[in-house]
């Protein structure tokens, strides 16, 4: 196993300490390498593991370490044998020890090999210390659920102490896998029997009318997949789309498109209309393309590269039917999937991106005929980006009214909000926020 090991200590250098992603970064690793089937699972436990609780893990090693300067990676490796120590319970102690030392030998020298045997050892025979004991709340429930103290403070003032509660504990739990099935070409049915015979085990979404949660097997390798037939989509990300009031000949602008998963969603639902999907990366522009290929989309698309923050030099006024903005967001709704977001970002990262989204929505505004709707969405559950943009946008744009989101499935259709939010822990999907805005006329 230390070759598992060793695998997921240079994945988890590449995350910490290059600032790659760990969902993008994993995969290249796991497709590079010739581990057994057990040993990735190993290795993606081990890098979702150390990310989930990082914060955690410091805490307990620290009184070990104390004030010595650790080379970077030594650290990262005692990080991870301590998550193997608290968290997998079928692996032995002595196991996790012994592999650790074999790396220290292989990648140091005599004095870190030295070094991580004697931390370990220390670990083993003192325990960690306790959590509950730390006196401040917040800061309790900062090293509790991995998170940064100045996030805890925003979700306790937004949503209260029991509900941010419950969002820690069901954050670094694992993301289940959903798809949605393109009706544009099949059914539900007809997927869910294909996806069987092939092996695959699927429930239906609570959510969302056309997608399936997957329990056993890969999708990317199916024929269903390759064919267009499905596609991989969180269920919070697709509500966006299925709150969108759609109407087959519709024109629709997506204004912050890339890869492409609500672009084809859309395209979908018009087969009379056309979605101009817009990006400000060329490279960004070929994913939607052949995401739009492959869901047998490509004519209803069009993809552009342009900032949504220039579309006055594109486009007319009143042009589309509908304009969705997914802005560009803190993603804090996606830590189940993107760990390390969480020790990189600020508040002042989650104020300058809300000046971005207003700045977004004041440009597209125009682009809306009266009458049409504009739809706003994030993958983040921070209201300063979210509920605080669009009463921004709101207080400068008459012309537009706040309407209540309404889903396929009524999701959460007893709350007392116009717009929706979908919390980590409600559906155990990704968190998401939507509103939706109508131009009066």
């Amino acid at each position: 196993m230390s070759k598992a090991r060793e695998v997921a200590l240079t994945t988890l250098e590449k995350v910490l300490k290059q600032g790659a992603y760990s969902n993008l970064q994993l995969n290249q690793t796991l497709t590079k390498t010739s581990l057994s089937d057990a040993d990735k699972r190993l290795v993606t436990n081990l890098v979702y593991g150390v990310l989930q609780h990082k914060l955690t893990l410091e805490y307990w090693l620290t009184p070990f370490i104390a004030q010595k300067k650790v080379t970077p990676w030594v650290k990262t490796l005692l990080l991870m044998t301590l998550y193997q120590y608290q968290y997998l319970a079928r692996v032995p102690d002595f196991a996790a020890t012994n592999e650790a030392i074999e790396i220290a030998k292989r990648r140091g020298n005599p004095g870190i090999r030295k070094f991580v045997t004697g931390v370990l050892h220390a670990i083993l025979r003192q325990g960690v210390q306790d959590i509950a004991a730390i006196q401040d709340p917040v800061q309790r429930l900062s090293i509790q659920a991995s998170l940064p103290t100045w996030l805890i403070e925003d979700l306790l003032a937004a949503y209260g102490e029991a509900t941010t509660t419950a969002i820690c504990a069901t954050i670094n739990e694992p993301a289940h896998q959903s798809l949605r099935v393109n009706t544009a070409v099949t059914t539900v049915a007809a997927v869910v029997a294909e996806l069987t015979a092939a092996g695959l085990e699927v429930t239906p979404s609570p959510i969302v009318p056309n997608a399936l949660i997957l329990t056993r097997g890969n999708v990317a390798t199916t024929v269903a997949f390759q064919a267009g037939r499905i596609t991989i989509q969180d269920e919070s990300a697709m509500l966006a789309v299925d709150s969108m009031p759609l109407k087959p000949t519709d024109q629709v602008l997506d204004a912050c498109a890339a890869p492409g998963g609500k672009t084809v969603q859309i395209a979908e639902c018009v087969p009379d209309g056309q979605v101009t999907a817009l990006d400000i990366h060329a490279h960004k522009i070929k994913l939607i393309e052949r995401n739009a290929t492959r869901m047998q989309v490509a004519d209803r698309v069009t993809a552009q590269q342009l900032d949504a923050r220039q579309v006055n030099e594109v486009f007319a006024d009143g042009q589309f039917d509908q304009i969705l903005v997914d802005a560009p967001c803190s993603g804090f709704g996606l830590l189940r999937r993107k760990p390390e977001i969480r020790y990189d970002k600020t508040r002042a990262d989650s104020e300058r991106l809300h000046e971005i989204q207003t700045a977004i929505l004041d440009q597209v505004a125009a682009k809306v005929k009266p009458g049409g709707y504009l739809t706003y969405s994030t993958c983040t559950i921070l209201p300063t980006e979210n509920d605080a943009t669009v009463q921004a946008f709101l207080a400068q744009h008459p012309e537009f009214e706040l309407v209540p989101t309404t889903t396929t499935q009524a999701v959460k259709a007893e709350r007392e909000t116009a717009t929706l939010t979908i919390l980590p822990n409600e559906f155990n999907s990704d968190g998401f926020f939507i509103s939706t805005m109508r131009k009066r006329g």
